[in-house]
């Protein structure tokens, strides 16, 4: 997975083995909720 960082508001990923395709891009705001939410366990392993 790869994340592009720098552009205003919004936050790109795209997965690294296939960089030619589909990219999602999130709010910036979304996206660090996510990342808190990873950080904390608050996702099931599986």
């Amino acid at each position: 997975m790869e994340v592009a960082d720098g552009l205003h508001g919004v936050v790109p990923v795209r997965d690294s083995k296939d960089p030619l395709g589909p990219v999602l891009v999130f709010s910036a705001r979304g996206w660090a909720s996510f990342v808190a939410a990873v950080r904390l366990g608050e996702f099931p392993e599986g």
